[in-house]
């Protein structure tokens, strides 16, 4: 195979253009069309354990001949190779074509780096480029047959060639070669997670997610970590790529708890454009009606908003949005107080706060999302942050933008009569405070009440439209289970409760506590009670009432001398059953009544070797009463 398949191609290389073509007639044959179709059965009956054995020739001659820049032959060739091998070697195929690439690097590395000279073999960021392009177009074919650790295995390798590349793109003249590179490898993740099912890629984007890192607050200023942002932008791009070919039901399939915690905690990561590009992966993964290109952009309040497509919240979206909700709304929460914000962060936030509101159509969304807006609002106003007077601005527009699209969506008169008249105002006197304004010198006095939406009249518009708006008042507080900690509800006060029971058997070791017995339900009971008059329950209720009233104003000397006596009563009655047994077991009871707690005291510390007391024989404990 180390002459055969170099023949074949060097046959099949006469002219790349005529290689792509496909000839006037099959009856001609031509030298490459005979090594062509050579080439093709060589590679049919190729099995397993040959793969290698016909593929490494073929790379090796790509290498001689420098023909991966450019790679229009060598695309041709492998697919010709993947469309004629066995469809379930063809997993085998991307993985030499991977370690192919993996050996290219070595070569740079030990090299120094840079392109290869005539004398070297072919290597250098081109070459690894155009190894990449060919995956490009031949891993549709393979994605079909590769499953489970084959397709992370994929994944891995390339991810590891974007974090190579990054290192290795030191030198000015390889940078526009290595940023090809790593385009050309994005690429290929996403053409090679579109043919996957749903399933596999959110596997890939919780993988891709994993290898991203995470950056501490100091490293912002620190210029030595400019290649771990770099590293950071490309990986989320490339996730990014991957999230793109994902078509999302529903958003609990979407966003597993590990996967949009990582999201939230990557959020807030310390670079801007970093928190953008992951803002696009949630608007991505949320997007389900083709919402995003409406929402792209904030509106300017007065002009209406283009049609939107809002579905009803579904069982499954409730059930996450009580889990993950508060978390989500939080983050946002989170993203807007910080100070390195621009412009294109608050429109990322506009747009993730109007694509939750208009996918999951729901009052309650509505109203938590109404808490996170006057949340800002309040912030922005009360000075609390250390903030300039630009992102100050900024956080007004924000909230003016997303309660004019609450307005259009509520369609509520009232409500769009507040926000078209704060509006107005702010136009006339304060156009900074709105979004897609040219903005001049910003004062920074106090904003005045009219500049301001007022919670009390929304509340009061929403409320005559059958809105419940008990939640709207409440503080908007954080909910922590986003970074583990526990969600305590529960008081102290709680415990003089009549719904809780307290025991110091629970204090107690050694001690279990026994449970109430269950009453049992029977046809025969279900009956009784049916045929009952109305009155027995209250005369029960009365008997009970007055059991309880007994034990709680009886002194507990009474209580005691009264239990006592059904003591003795139960003992004698014991003695009266037993006794009646035939044999040895009646003559033995009848020595029991001479056997009192006190004399079995006194016989315990004279003789420690007493023979075992019959059963019969042993009186019940005495009644503790403590």
């Amino acid at each position: 195979m180390e002459k055969i398949v170099p023949s074949l191609l060097f046959n099949m290389q006469d002219g790349s253009t005529k290689a792509l073509e496909t000839p006037d007639s099959p009856q001609v044959e031509t030298p490459r069309t005979m090594a062509e179709n050579c080439f093709r059965e060589v590679m049919g009956r190729a099995t397993y354990g040959h793969i290698a054995s016909v593929i490494k020739p073929v790379l090796r001659h790509l290498d001689n001949h420098r023909l991966w820049v450019p790679n229009t032959f060598s695309v041709y060739t492998f697919k010709i190779i993947m469309y004629s091998i066995q469809a379930q070697y063809s997993y085998a195929v991307i993985q030499l074509l991977m370690n192919h690439l993996d050996e290219k690097y070595k070569q740079e590395t030990q090299s120094g780096g840079g392109d290869s000279t005539e004398e070297e073999p072919a290597s250098g960021p081109k070459v690894r480029t155009g190894i990449v392009k060919v995956l490009f177009h031949i891993v549709n074919i393979a994605a079909g047959e590769s499953v489970g650790p084959s397709v992370l295995e994929v994944f891995h390798s390339l991810l590891n060639h974007l974090r190579h590349s990054i290192e290795m793109h030191g030198k000015e003249n390889d940078l526009e070669d290595e940023h090809e590179f790593q385009e050309a490898v994005i690429g290929t993740l996403g053409e090679f997670a579109n043919n996957l099912p749903d399933y596999q890629k959110i596997e890939i984007m919780m993988f891709i997610l994993g290898k991203v890192p995470l950056s501490q607050a100091d490293d912002a200023v620190d210029h030595s970590q400019d290649a771990e942002v770099l590293l950071q932008h490309i990986l989320l791009k490339s996730l990014l790529m991957v999230g793109s070919k994902y078509k999302t039901v529903h958003l609990g399939q979407a966003f597993p708890a590990t996967f949009l915690h990582s999201l939230l905690r990557m959020s807030l990561a310390p670079d801007p454009s970093v928190r953008v590009q992951v803002q696009s992966i949630l608007h991505t993964l949320l997007d389900r009606h083709n919402n995003l290109p409406k929402l792209a952009v904030m509106p300017n309040c007065e002009d209406p908003l283009p049609e939107l497509v809002v579905e009803k919240c579904s069982r499954q979206d409730t059930v996450f949005l009580k889990k993950f909700g508060p978390d989500l709304l939080y983050s946002i929460y989170e993203n807007v107080q910080l100070e390195s914000n621009e412009a294109s962060n608050y429109q990322a936030m506009y747009t993730t706060m109007a694509l939750l509101c208009v996918e999951l159509g729901s009052e309650d969304v509505l109203i938590e999302m109404l808490r996170l807006v006057f949340a800002i609002q309040d912030i922005s106003v009360s000075g609390s942050l250390d903030l300039n007077v630009g992102h100050i601005a900024s956080m007004h527009a924000l909230v003016a933008a997303f309660l004019f699209l609450a307005g259009q969506l509520t369609s509520i008169p009232s409500l769009c009569s507040h926000i078209s008249e704060v509006v107005k105002y702010r136009v006339k006197n304060m156009p900074y405070l709105l979004p897609n304004r040219q903005r001049g010198p910003i004062p920074t006095g106090a904003i005045p009440e009219e500049a301001l939406f007022d919670k009390t009249i929304i509340a009061e518009t929403l409320r005559s439209t059958g809105h419940d708006t008990s939640k709207l008042f409440t503080p908007y507080a954080p909910r922590f289970s986003a970074t583990g900690e526990a969600n305590v509800t529960r008081s102290v006060s709680d415990l003089n409760s009549n719904n809780i029971e307290v025991a110091s058997v629970y204090s107690s070791p050694g001690l279990v506590r026994q449970k109430h017995p269950q009453e049992e339900v029977t046809v025969e009971l279900l009956k009784k009670l049916m045929q009952e008059p109305p009155e027995t329950a209250e005369v029960v209720e009365e008997r009970r009432r007055k059991v309880v009233e007994h034990f709680r104003t009886t002194p507990f000397k009474d209580l005691l001398s009264q239990t006592e006596q059904q003591t003795i009563g139960l003992q004698n009655k014991l003695n009266e059953i037993l006794g009646k047994l035939p044999g040895n077991i009646s003559t033995a009871v009848s020595k029991v009544g001479d056997y009192d707690s006190q004399s079995c005291r006194d016989g315990a510390g004279q003789d420690t070797r007493m023979t075992p007391v019959p059963v019969c024989e042993i009186n019940f404990p005495e009644l503790f009463l403590f």
